[in-house]
């Protein structure tokens, strides 16, 4: 006899039920109803990506993550032997040229120079698809992942920046979330501190190693920086930065890069997103040195986005970038962005117990039918309910009620209603909460306009 394979998913993805799959669309929908209401439009991007694209725009360590995609057919059939001696980076354009979209900006950008000439800049655009990352799978972190991403690409007014704390700001109020704070930086001051520290044309090597103060610790981050090439001499100038409370570290940074022209723009830069943002109520935003956001496309502000009192990391993250699209050919147009990682919303969500009951089912109503006759009344009034777009499931078979009634509950539906000789004489239907066990008798007007009302 064959033995059978247990099955399983790929490691670091995973598959999504009923419930889960409820719960996800109303984040999904609570945030592109935020990206609507600031105008931006929704446009998708292929799965798979030429490696060409995506290739060298996010540093080392982000290529190290690629997934990449063998070529269809027999794609041996073009490879010597001797190239099988050769490196992975020279043997893997013989064997794969596409690959799996690692973010949603390197795509977008693409998107932008191939339909330059149908775009208006500024061009406003929201995604909400999958991407997908060759990561050490762990809790908030998977290899398949929902992003929610908005740019506006084409300008490079602040404003932009503001609306996009405001954007934060709205939909994390409509998602019953207060505690979190955004994280907000930028890398021309990152980059000027590389300049002061004796790093100059290295930013990129700094910003990464920074970037992983909060999970390396400081003497780790230290000692890659050594390996980087940062003079010993700079370590009690970057002590002191470090130890400067948040709500000094801006004026601390004025003296400190007075010599370096692109990090006191980036200071400027700062100030000004603040002064737009000054009275606007319920914004829980820092300045925070250590943000660096290890990809190297950013240039300019840079976003991240904590739960508190979570075990979760980082829930958003973004920034600008100034040529990103300079290199498919299209150059001097800057962009900016955010991105809503839907599975680590979900999990803080979950972790705090969030979600609303009213998250907790699709269906409104289900039908129970006694026999033949009150399944064919049912099937019509079932119709009815969801003309009047109440969701509604008949229960297709005739089985014990008690067997149903355990159904509907282990599916949280929250009314039953039962149909059978005397309901269909008197067109009087008993409706059962589920969770309160209230039941009343109604017409199915009213039995429509009650649950309409919850």
């Amino acid at each position: 006899m064959k033995s059978s394979e247990k099955p399983k998913t790929p490691s670091g993805m995973r598959d999504f039920g009923p419930l889960e799959m409820v719960k996800r669309n109303f984040i999904i929908e609570n945030v592109k109803n935020v990206f609507k209401k600031y105008g931006f439009d929704n446009i998708e991007t292929p799965a798979m990506e030429q490696l060409s694209t995506l290739t060298g725009k996010y540093g080392d360590e982000g290529d190290q993550l690629l997934f990449k995609v063998l070529n269809s057919g027999p794609f041996l059939d073009k490879v010597k032997e001797e190239d099988f001696v050769k490196d992975s980076k020279q043997l893997m354009p013989l064997i794969s040229e596409k690959g799996l979209k690692y973010d949603l900006t390197v795509p977008f950008a693409r998107y932008v120079v191939m339909n330059r000439h149908n775009v208006t800049f500024p061009f406003k655009r929201f995604q909400v698809q999958p991407v997908w990352r060759a990561d050490r799978p762990q809790r908030g972190r998977y290899r398949e992942f929902y992003q929610c991403d908005a740019d506006v690409i084409g300008s490079k007014s602040l404003i932009q920046e503001a609306e996009i704390l405001l954007m934060i700001r709205d939909a994390y109020q409509s998602l019953n979330l207060d505690e979190y704070v955004i994280k907000l930086n930028n890398r021309k001051i990152l980059t000027g501190i590389s300049e002061a520290i004796g790093m100059a044309g290295k930013e990129s090597d700094f910003c990464v190693a920074i970037d992983k103060l909060d999970k390396a610790g400081q003497e780790k981050v230290f000692d890659e920086l050594r390996n980087k090439g940062c003079p010993e001499e700079s370590f009690k100038l970057i002590e002191e930065l470090l130890a400067t409370p948040s709500a000094d570290q801006i004026k601390y940074l004025k003296k400190f890069l007075v010599d370096q022209p692109i990090g006191i723009q980036g200071i400027k830069e700062i100030e000004e997103v603040f002064n737009y943002v000054k009275n606007v109520n319920g914004l829980k935003i820092e300045f925070d040195l250590t943000l660096a956001r290890g990809l190297s496309y950013y240039t300019g502000a840079i976003f991240e986005v904590k739960p508190l009192n979570s075990k979760i990391g980082s829930i958003n993250g973004g920034g600008r970038y100034d040529d990103l699209t300079g290199v498919f050919g299209l150059d001097d147009v800057s962009g900016v962005g955010i991105s809503f990682g839907i599975d680590r919303i979900y999990d803080v969500l979950e972790e705090k117990n969030l979600f609303p009951d009213t998250v907790s089912n699709i269906t409104q109503l289900m039908i129970i039918c006694m026999d033949e006759e009150s399944q064919l009344h049912g099937f019509e009034i079932g119709q009815k309910l969801r003309e009047a777009n109440i969701n509604t499931y008949i229960y297709p078979d005739l089985v014990k009620m008690k067997k149903i009634f355990s159904y509907a509950d282990k599916n949280n539906i929250p009314y039953v209603m039962v149909i059978g000789t005397n309901e269909m004489e008197q067109k009087q239907y008993n409706l059962k909460n589920m969770i309160s066990g209230e039941q009343v008798s109604l017409t199915i007007e009213k039995v429509i306009d009650t649950l309409k009302k919850k």
